[in-house]
């Protein structure tokens, strides 16, 4: 019998304790990187949406390379260590950046590490559990990366209310958990053969996964929905537009990640019992909603509220998205699929973060967000028609 964890496979909750670690790196810079760049280093929001669907699109290509990869290889782990390892060396150095092209190429090459392990991570852990226990396993590594963000934002907070208003120094800080998020993975995770490796050919690329007619129209529901899907970042200079102090931005990134961290494992279980699709669609609507809230929003309180509602679409989609996309292949496409998934989501997050920054340069916030929202209704009525659970 595998060891277990408080009832997780090993694998599972050490690649969950790695994304804890590493979200408290990330999370120490990420809310305050939109301020460092506009306020600090006077970008303009366009230049915040150049750098977000840059490194999100980035990872999102990589990803498509690293899951498909680690299928033909047999091999998760190398690639996840790897990944984590990039990352943890290149976040730091946003400490020294002295002009917005430093942001982007640090933000690039973080994203290259990210692009690199997360597949082969979400692969690994499919690969080790049962199939019964998926949604489960996907939403405990969620609720632990959600976590990691809660710890990163609250140690932010705390700096900036009686420490150091240096922003600098407060990202230089990441270097901590980042190398304790190398430790675990390297020392701690094990390797999975997905489908017995030896017995079975390694999946043809295209003829598994592109032609998958239960995936094909999941992903193309994911695409629309992530272009309307830009980058956080734009929520949090929204925020302080309306009035939230710059001490309290971080806090204000606590309270969405407790709501994520609380509800992500519960969606997961309820996704396993009522189906996957049901979730997704709830999430998506949530996520509408709250642009359309935002792009209305008067006040502080206003966006409190909104940041609040806003952590329950991620709860109910981020790791539900990847426990069907793990139902509908078989276990050796598996890592491939992940990939195009993830794919699917970085061709739509540069365009997405482009126009949210042009939109809201050329128009203002309010038409920027109602685009948003307008795309994320037009995804949920395709995931109705066109998705089977």
């Amino acid at each position: 019998m595998k060891k277990r964890i408080f009832g997780f496979d090993r694998n599972v909750f050490f690649l969950s304790l790695t994304s804890f670690l590493t979200d408290v790196s990330s999370e120490i810079i990420y809310p305050m990187l939109p301020i460092f760049l506009t306020s600090v280093l006077k970008a303009g929001t366009a230049f915040v949406g150049i750098v977000e669907g840059v490194a999100e699109t980035t990872a999102s290509f990589l990803k498509l390379f690293s899951e498909w990869f680690s299928d033909r290889i047999r091999k998760r782990k190398a690639l996840v260590v790897i990944g984590y390892t990039l990352s943890s060396v290149t976040r730091p150095l946003m400490a020294l950046a002295v002009a917005p092209w430093n942001v982007l190429a640090i933000r690039f090459t973080d994203r290259v590490g990210k692009g690199v392990r997360n597949s082969p991570r979400d692969a690994l852990i499919a690969d080790s559990c049962d199939p019964n226990e998926r949604g489960r396993s996907f939403g405990f590594n969620r609720a632990m990366d959600n976590a990691g963000a809660m710890v990163g934002s609250l140690i932010v907070f705390f700096l900036l209310l009686g420490v150091t208003g240096n922003l600098r120094h407060i990202f230089a800080l990441a270097a901590v958990p980042a190398v304790l998020a190398v430790i675990v993975v390297v020392f701690f995770t094990y390797e999975v053969a997905p489908a017995q490796a030896a017995q079975r050919p390694a999946a043809r690329f295209d003829a598994g996964i592109m032609r998958n007619t239960k995936l094909r129209p999941f992903l193309l529901s994911v695409f629309i929905f992530t272009l309307g899907n830009s980058s956080d970042a734009f929520l949090l200079l929204r925020a302080r537009e309306r009035g939230v102090g710059l001490a309290f931005i971080p806090l204000l990134w606590f309270v969405l990640h407790v709501v994520k961290t609380v509800s992500s494992t519960p969606a997961g279980v309820l996704s396993d019992r009522i189906g996957r699709r049901r979730v997704i669609i709830a999430g998506w609507l949530i996520y509408a909603a709250v642009y359309c809230g935002f792009a209305f929003a008067q006040g502080a309180l206003h966006v409190w509220l909104l940041f609040a509602v806003y952590g329950l679409f991620y709860g109910l989609t981020e790791g539900v998205e990847r426990a069907l996309v793990a139902d509908m292949v078989s276990q050796d496409e598996r890592g491939g699929a992940f990939g195009v998934y993830n794919f699917a989501v970085g061709i739509g997050a540069l365009p997405a973060s482009l126009l949210m920054g042009i939109l809201w340069q050329a128009f203002g916030p309010h038409a920027a967000f109602l685009v948003g929202a307008s795309f994320a209704l037009a995804a949920s009525v395709m995931l109705v028609l066109f998705v089977r659970s």
